[in-house]
């Protein structure tokens, strides 16, 4: 009797630390994906703000108008 608890428990700590494994795992990945996509993005937000044509300050626009 002793030995078929003993053998459910291991069992069951041995479902749990597969279950906490995958867990910790899919976090991990979850997290790795994340980052990877917040950094493309920040890394297209910047080339786009690279690619701005530079607005005109207000004195080249006034001599603009004044020709």
């Amino acid at each position: 009797m002793e030995s078929t608890f003993e053998s459910q428990a291991f069992s069951a700590l041995a479902i749990a630390a597969v279950v906490l494994l995958v867990a910790v795992t899919g976090g991990i990945i979850y997290l790795t994906a994340v980052e990877w996509r917040d950094r493309r993005r920040r890394k297209r937000d910047q080339d786009s703000a690279g690619r701005v044509k530079p607005r005109k300050s207000a004195k080249s626009r006034k001599s603009a108008q004044g020709k």
